[in-house]
């Protein structure tokens, strides 16, 4: 079984939403290609860092969760080094509590969620 790990990155507030969801895909496409099965996808949007990162007070925050082989971790952070558009990321693995607690909150948030029509 393959183990299940957390990305999160922060890119640059410059961009513009088109720019910002181009980048996202780039990186779900990346973990497709790298026989990786992302779980969970979550948008945060804009919001304000705890201090400033290259003059940035600001920045788009992005959450994949997903599951694959452990040597796809290093080429995954090599490409958000290379990847200029990006101010932060930070992977990190999940144990068996975190990824209950995960399926949890997802649940949870589902049924808070209104129906539409």
């Amino acid at each position: 079984m393959a183990n299940q790990y957390e990305t999160v990155f922060i890119m640059t507030p410059v961009l513009s939403e088109e720019q910002a969801k181009e980048t996202v895909g780039k990186y779900k496409k990346f973990l497709a290609d790298n026989g990786c099965k992302v779980i969970h996808s979550d948008d945060w949007g804009l919001r304000k860092l705890a201090y400033p990162i290259q003059k940035k007070t600001t920045g788009f925050y992005h959450l994949f969760q997903f599951a694959g082989e452990g040597k796809v971790i290093s080429e995954l952070e090599l490409t958000y080094k290379r990847d200029e558009r990006l101010l932060r990321y930070m992977t990190v693995a999940l144990d068996k509590h975190a990824i209950a607690y995960n399926e949890k909150r997802r649940t949870k948030a589902k049924k808070k969620e209104p129906a539409t029509a």
